[in-house]
């Protein structure tokens, strides 16, 4: 009977779930010298196409993100009317929304919320 010199366990059937900071960290340790992505994937269970896979999504910043998200900083601020200008109505209320491209949307309390949510999504898309 001849000897075996090398015996491999190959297991199949069951998938393994990797959480985003799982990945984040494989594909960080890929990443860092000695660059070996076959024996990192190797290393883990993966195949290397995998990682490969990861690594792209990393790069395109769509392997999740480091920091928590956060709601938008709210002001809320009582302008004087300008000089001429009639008061406003006491029971006036309006909306001013400050965009991250420097858009002002000012709406009043009359919006629809869901044409107000379209028209902000398209903005944001432009």
């Amino acid at each position: 009977m001849p000897k075996v010199s090398r015996l491999e366990v190959i297991e199949t059937g069951s998938r393994r779930r990797w959480s985003l900071q799982e990945k984040r960290r494989i594909v960080a340790e890929s990443e860092s010298p000695p660059r070996e992505v076959s024996s990192t994937a190797r290393r883990y269970g993966l195949r290397p196409s995998q990682l490969f896979a990861w690594r792209r999504l990393a790069r395109a910043g769509r392997l999740g993100t480091e920091e928590p998200l956060t709601f938008a900083r709210a002001v809320i601020a009582c302008e004087p009317p300008a000089h001429g200008a009639p008061a406003p109505a006491i029971n006036s209320c309006r909306i001013e929304i400050v965009l991250g491209n420097g858009i002002r949307l000012v709406v009043d309390q009359a919006v629809d919320a869901c044409a107000l949510a379209r028209i902000i999504g398209a903005i944001e898309r432009r």
